[in-house]
């Protein structure tokens, strides 16, 4: 799960990796609390279930609609990942940029604020942009069956790519419970116990993310 080469052109990098790799984008405000966590915790859980091998073709990075370019994350942010057993080292945060927006295949934002932001940038963004509990809620209700086999080569980039056109196909039909329901409020500034929580939540809204992904549960 690397970052693509740099010095290609845009255009150059998709027609390269629109077949082989995923790329999920995570964004938040700064880039260095809500987003890093999830970046994180994403891989962590993607290469705990599949293993380094099968998790290649998955490329899973962030950045901030104010992110501070170059900043280190959130100190409590890494804690909150060295709990759960991921990894905070070499983070750096990045302001997004229409090229990352252009080469994301599934956009999983904070907040419905950072959704809109994403999608007025344009690029035909609406249709792979979601918050990330408004994503979860709506792979709750897609039927696992339906999905390409993760075990076939070039399965598990396939199978994700069928899941974003299943969320997006019903968006519009699940909606949200409350405007708070999807969600995830920033912890910046705040105690390491709330950092935490948002951790958990975090956590909890990625896990049948991760699972609808893959086709393997969490371990028990």
């Amino acid at each position: 799960m690397t970052a693509p080469e740099t010095g290609r052109g845009i255009a150059e990098h998709r027609a390269k990796h629109a077949e082989t790799a995923f790329r999920i984008l995570h964004v938040s405000t700064g880039n260095v609390c809500r987003s890093p966590i999830t970046e994180r915790l994403t891989r962590h859980a993607l290469s705990h279930r599949l293993g380094s091998a099968r998790t290649s073709g998955l490329i899973v990075e962030s950045a901030g609609t104010w992110g501070h370019e170059g900043a280190p994350m959130e100190a409590h942010a890494a804690t909150v990942l060295t709990d759960f057993g991921a990894d905070p080292a070499g983070f750096l945060g990045r302001e997004l940029l229409d090229e990352h927006v252009i080469r994301a295949d599934l956009v999983l934002t904070a907040t419905r604020d950072h959704r809109a932001q994403v999608i007025s940038m344009g690029h035909s963004a609406g249709l792979r942009t979601f918050t990330l509990k408004e994503f979860t809620r709506l792979v709750r209700a897609i039927d696992p069956a339906t999905l390409p086999d993760p075990e076939e080569a070039g399965g598990v980039v396939e199978r994700a790519r069928a899941l974003v056109q299943a969320a997006a196909a019903l968006r519009g039909w699940l909606l949200a419970p409350s405007e708070e329901a999807d969600e995830v409020y920033d912890p910046y500034g705040a105690p390491i116990t709330f950092f935490r929580s948002i951790g958990d939540e975090i956590h909890q809204a990625l896990d049948p993310v991760v699972t609808a992904l893959t086709g393997v549960p969490a371990p028990a």
